[in-house]
């Protein structure tokens, strides 16, 4: 099983676009990129998304050939792969850690998502998202209203409950 990723950090966003890859996130694009190895620089792939996005999906070598995987298995010419293939393949671009740890993200991009001063990586298992602070606040009081039926104070990993169940 693949590293996973862990954790949130708000770092600053140069006037070139390069933001510096905390090094716990580096670590895992590292060792899911099954052609990097020490000297080498780290392949991924940021995804922009439809109009409605308003983050940047950044997925590891690894991660992205599963998702590419599972595209390829769809019917070809079936609605789900052409939305799919348009998300995942159309609207992204290959990219590499340089090797002082920075990630350049072209100018289009950081336009889209709103990010100028600096930008919000949130760990999302095998990928990270990139936010703008105040467009993660917007989606963090919007993801808090997406269980209707969950308790205030109730323990979040009783969701998973229901994922067993989906399972047997």
């Amino acid at each position: 099983m693949a590293r996973r990723f862990r954790g949130s950090e708000e770092v600053k966003v140069d006037a070139k676009g390069r933001v510096s890859i905390p090094a716990k996130f580096r670590r895992v694009f590292e060792s899911c990129d099954p052609s990097w190895e020490a000297g080498k620089r780290p392949q991924l792939v940021i995804v922009f998304g439809t109009r409605d996005w308003k983050h940047l999906h950044l997925f590891t070598m690894e991660a992205m050939d599963e998702i590419d995987t599972k595209i390829s298995q769809l019917g070809r010419g079936s609605a789900e792969r052409n939305l799919l293939e348009n998300i995942y393949h159309g609207h992204a671009e290959e990219a590499e850690i340089d090797n002082d740890g920075r990630l350049v993200l072209p100018q289009k991009l950081r336009e889209k998502v709103g990010l100028t001063e600096s930008a919000f990586f949130i760990a999302a298992g095998d990928s990270l998202k990139v936010w703008s602070p105040a467009n993660y606040e917007e989606e963090e009081r919007r993801l808090e209203t997406l269980v209707p039926d969950f308790e205030p104070g109730a323990d979040p990993l009783s969701l998973l409950a229901s994922a067993q169940k989906d399972e047997g």
